[in-house]
């Protein structure tokens, strides 16, 4: 009987969720809803230490604002409530004791520096990992050295203590990876992790696997950060009788610098200009933990569908040349097995591109409510028709909304200054002649369109015997101060003709002078 498919996404709130985490969260939702499943959200909180407040909120708002719908969690609720673990953290210690019992794990009482002082010896001796292991542990304070009796007098007494998995000395792990193919990693590289720790709370090796199972999780997508803990993870659903339901695993390839080296981190976003989060954050830097001020993607004006459609294609190759997917597409076409292996570059450039591209497909009438709301703040008075006819010149040419505005002020005011490159290099009385004529042609267009001006201009010009090219650049300056920008019969045609005139007439006269 095939099992519905669930998948999870879960998270720590220990700082900004990266957009990593964003694209990994991505995948288990495109897959889920292929295959008409669920996806969970489950809060992974185990490690209260590094609990940073306000992190736990800053996820739900970043995949509020991308569409990333979750059907069980925090919020959601569930048959397999709490979602969050530090509230299941009573359950836990059951599946420990159960390890104990049947010699699966064990108690240690190791002190920190008896920890130390083991990890010295092994450096002293030149052994390269100072693991505690199927060997090192054999020299240590815990269950397998000690005595029943010594063992039980000590928990008695209250002596703090961790509970290890016991990994098998010699013996090759296997894991099938839905990305990687067949992984194998012998048993004597891997340390006996602490599932347990003195204060009762559960680390994310055992919280993991016992919610996964608990909450009949069929496949798990995360980072390939933690490919290294699969295989003991393989071996906790072993130990656990679990290992018929054990999900299928996927370990997600590394988003690297732009450079290719490293993993995308905060600090290069910042020193070349670009977002690694959502959202703004306003928090604690989880590496530091100083606080941080640091732009999210939504803020530096990416739309939430273009920043989707960019992440599916960083590791993800659909096998066609398509590029610009619908999240309705993105869910027919994504398989995990096209997903590569190697990490990928990332690409701040084609992230703009797509967002260009999202932006041209905005209404304008919705994009000019924008425009409307911005003007509004900056005390400039706009019709929505003109905010619409504004969109309509504009968006071709912008990557970002805000541009719609910050580059289209010659749409509120006249130039008062003229680019004095364009001045020097296209500038001329041959120009001033031409353009003044055409200033003059333009009082009997009616209507006054960009198609209209665009004839007579043509016309004034053949008459003359002179290409557009030689004026088109030095009449932009007079209507709009610059040298570049979108179609400028499109510009002139939502200034109107007074303006137009108005402007033309005023750049004759000052650069004259």
């Amino acid at each position: 009987m095939n099992r519905e498919v669930r998948v999870r996404f879960a998270p720590s709130p220990t700082g900004a969720l990266h957009i990593g985490g964003v694209r990994t969260a991505l995948y288990n939702y495109l897959l889920a809803r292929q295959l008409g499943g669920k996806m969970l959200l489950r809060i992974e909180d185990t490690d209260q230490t590094r609990f940073v407040p306000g992190a736990e909120q800053y996820i739900f708002d970043s995949l509020d604002w991308l569409g990333i719908k979750i059907d069980e969690g925090v919020r959601e609720g569930g048959p397999h409530a709490p979602y969050r673990q530090s509230e299941r953290k009573p359950m836990y210690r059951q599946y420990a004791d159960r390890l104990v019992a049947e010699g699966n794990a064990y108690y240690a009482f190791d002190t920190n520096d008896e920890l130390t002082a083991m990890r010295e010896r092994l450096v002293a001796a030149n052994v390269p990992n100072q693991q505690y292991n199927a060997v090192t542990r054999m020299q240590m304070r815990n269950s397998l050295t000690l005595s029943e009796a010594q063992t039980q007098e000590l928990i008695a007494s209250g002596t703090p203590y961790v509970i290890r998995l016991k990994v098998p000395r010699k013996e090759e792990i296997r894991l099938h990876d839905l990305i990687r193919g067949w992984v194998m990693v012998h048993s004597s590289t891997v340390d006996d992790k602490v599932l347990l720790k003195s204060d009762g709370m559960p680390t994310y090796h055992l919280a993991n696997v016992v919610d996964d199972h608990l909450m009949a999780i069929t496949h798990v997508i995360r980072g390939e950060e933690w490919l290294p803990s699969a295989p003991l993870h393989v071996l906790l659903y072993r130990f656990l009788g679990w290992e018929a339901t054990m999900p299928q695993f996927a370990h997600l390839p590394l988003l690297l610098n732009p450079d290719g080296n490293g993993k995308l981190s905060k600090r290069f976003g910042e020193k070349y200009g670009f977002p690694v989060f959502p959202l703004n954050w306003n928090g604690i830097d989880a590496e530091t933990g100083n606080p941080v001020q640091v732009q999210g993607f939504r803020e530096a004006g990416y739309l939430p569908d273009a920043l989707l459609n960019f992440l599916a294609l960083q590791g993800w190759n659909p096998g066609t040349e398509q590029e610009l997917f619908t999240m309705d597409e993105l869910i027919a076409a994504f398989s995990i097995e096209r997903v590569g292996k190697a990490g990928t570059r990332f690409d701040i450039e084609k992230a703009k591109w797509f967002n260009q591209q999202y932006l041209r497909t905005r209404p304008d009438a919705e994009l000019a409510v924008q425009v409307l709301a911005e003007l509004g703040a900056k005390g400039i008075a706009c019709t929505p028709e003109k905010a619409e006819k504004i969109v309509r010149v504009m968006k071709e040419r912008a990557t970002f909304p805000t541009e719609l505005w910050s580059e289209a002020t010659y749409f509120f005011e006249a130039p008062t200054s003229y680019e004095e490159a364009v001045v020097q290099s296209k500038w001329n009385p041959e120009a001033a002649r031409l353009i003044g004529a055409f200033n003059e042609a333009l009082a009997a267009v009616e209507p006054f369109t960009a198609d209209a001006i665009k004839a007579t201009l043509n016309e004034v010009l053949q008459k003359h015997g002179v290409k557009i090219g030689k004026v088109l650049q030095a009449l932009r300056l007079t209507v709009t101060g610059v040298g570049h920008g979108p179609d400028l019969m499109q510009i002139m045609e939502v200034l109107g003709k007074e303006e137009t005139t108005r402007r033309i007439a005023r750049a004759l006269n000052t650069l004259k002078a």
